[in-house]
């Protein structure tokens, strides 16, 4: 394989910024035009944190900002204490006409419509830039048909052989052949049940997929788990318009899946957390795949929008996720919970937010060779 130069620093800073930009933008401005629809004002529109670097403020009171750290952002409602909406303990006494208009007034429903919609917002970017591609591009048709079964593979070792179809892994259905990639990929080691089917008859096999490691055009190191099975010719087909948005919705639900099985491989420890990746990481790939052209990054942009919406759904206090947990909890008790125990939610969100931005900053440079370059200097 022929390996391609890696992108310069600036070019990768540059290119970083314009995907996660607009990517918080989208996010923020869900919870924003909801909390418009829904008639709370809105403070403050912050992308990035920290010291204002430029701003203004429009005809409704909302100041538009953009913060010197840009790795997230943030809308404060009227109402709120700080970015993270706990709420402010002088918004009851503000006269009615300002108070109605004040997201802690609001109905429980209002305000948690207000929380998700930040999240779904990423998930509804990714599935127009997914359909997008799957109306220009078509989708891959390929059937789940082993046509060469590899040897010394798991596949080999079940029992498989060419021409056997594969009808489902677990129970989870295979309709195309990079189904079955998605199902396999991210769970080496883990024993499968695989329902084949052979000379019109179905049965079950159990296989283990074997650790590849392997490197990609830019030399970078990568693992991934394999069964031992290619097909024998690669299909794509083109959709029409009305069924574009069909195909994302399935692609970003797969994609969704996958992360939450990674996420329950981590917490049952079935992974390590050393396969965590941050800002940095996601910052060198996001100039890497600009290399590769336009249509790359914008289907990043897309990975990267659903991840951003899966992990800001986590139950974790300084979430939306964290947030939503405690609205379920006023639904279903008809109060809200006790100010003290948010107040020490919120702290443990904060310092589980910290500690994991510690771990993925840490890997990242372990992923660049940092620490083995210290060690080295060191001996």
């Amino acid at each position: 394989m022929n390996m391609l130069e890696s992108p310069g620093f600036l070019f990768t800073v540059l290119v970083f910024l314009l995907v996660l930009g607009p990517l918080v933008f989208v996010h923020e401005y869900g919870h924003y035009i909801v909390g418009r629809w829904c008639g709370v004002k809105a403070d403050a529109f912050s992308i990035g944190f920290g010291r204002k670097i430029v701003g203004w403020t429009d005809k409704r009171g909302t100041e538009w900002k953009i913060g010197w750290l840009p790795l997230g952002g943030y809308v404060q409602f009227a109402g709120d204490r700080d970015p993270v909406s706990r709420p402010d303990g002088e918004w009851q006494g503000l006269p009615d006409v300002q108070r109605a208009h004040t997201f802690p007034a609001q109905p429980v429903w209002k305000r948690a419509a207000i929380v998700a919609a930040g999240p779904f917002t990423n998930f509804l970017f990714a599935i127009l830039i997914l359909a997008g591609f799957a109306w220009i591009s078509g989708v891959p048709t390929t059937p789940p048909v082993a046509g060469t079964v590899l040897e010394g593979s798991a596949a080999e070792a079940a029992g498989m052989r060419s021409g056997d179809r594969i009808v489902s892994i677990d129970g989870r259905k295979m309709d195309v052949f990079t189904d079955i990639m998605m199902a396999v990929a991210h769970r080496p080691g883990e024993a499968m049940q695989v329902r084949i089917e052979r000379n019109g008859a179905e049965h079950d096999v159990r296989l283990t997929p074997r650790l590849v490691k392997e490197k990609d055009r830019f030399g970078n190191d990568y693992e991934r788990a394999l069964i031992g099975i290619a097909p024998s010719e690669l299909r794509f087909e083109k959709v029409s318009l009305a069924e574009a948005p069909v195909v994302a919705v399935r692609q970003t639900g797969q994609i969704i899946r996958q992360t939450f099985e990674v996420l329950g491989q981590l917490l049952t420890g079935n992974r390590s957390v050393k396969d965590l990746s941050g800002p940095l990481k996601i910052a060198k790939v996001s100039g890497e795949a600009a290399t590769l052209g336009v249509a790359s990054l914008i289907f990043l942009a897309a990975l990267i929008s659903i991840n951003l919406g899966f992990i800001n759904l986590l139950p974790l206090p300084m979430l939306d996720g964290g947030h939503l947990l405690f609205h379920a909890y006023e639904a279903i008790r008809r109060r809200p919970a006790p100010p003290r125990a948010q107040e020490w939610a919120f702290r443990f969100g904060f310092a589980a937010v910290v500690t994991l931005m510690l771990v993925v900053t840490f890997n990242d440079l372990a992923s660049f060779g940092l620490w083995d370059r210290i060690a080295r200097l060191i001996g």
